[in-house]
């Protein structure tokens, strides 16, 4: 196992996963690609007619949500504790679940590690899941990191 992809959110069940992650790239001597995706899709809206109105500045949003989320995943990863030798950054936007695969397609990713937040199977079905579409869709195994409140 030479690649670990671990996407990260912020969350307390992220942070586990990433735990997990490093446990498992030091029993097996691999390489950690942490990736942060931004969500841009909620940056524009639908008009009447299902017109896509874009804002303006749409690419300077972009931009900005792209260096906070940079800025996010530098302390992240500095607070976890990692050695840097073995670690890779990525921040992407788009839609999480589709550019999480399209990256452990392109980068021949070996496993992915990720948590799973704690909702109820009845919100996971109205809201969807990234965690979810990943593992429908993966090219790799999914090793899923639940959040403890998860029933």
């Amino acid at each position: 196992m030479k690649k670990i992809l671990v996407p990260v959110d912020g969350s307390p069940v992220s942070q586990k996963a990433a735990e997990k992650a490093i446990e498992l790239s030091k029993r097996y001597d691999s390489k950690l690609v942490f990736i942060y995706v931004v969500d841009t899709r909620g940056i524009y809206t639908y008009d009447v007619g299902g017109i896509i109105s874009v804002p303006f500045n749409y690419p300077k949003i972009t931009e900005e949500l792209i260096q906070v989320k940079t800025e996010f995943l530098d302390a992240f990863i500095s607070a976890i504790g990692i050695d840097s030798e073995h670690v890779e950054k990525v921040v992407l936007h788009g839609e999480p679940s589709d550019k999480i695969i399209d990256f452990a397609n392109r980068e021949k990713i070996d496993l992915i590690v990720m948590g799973r937040r704690g909702f109820s199977k009845i919100k996971r079905f109205f809201v969807g899941s990234v965690t979810q579409r990943v593992i429908s869709d993966a090219p790799c195994p999914v090793l899923i990191v639940n959040d403890e409140d998860d029933e």
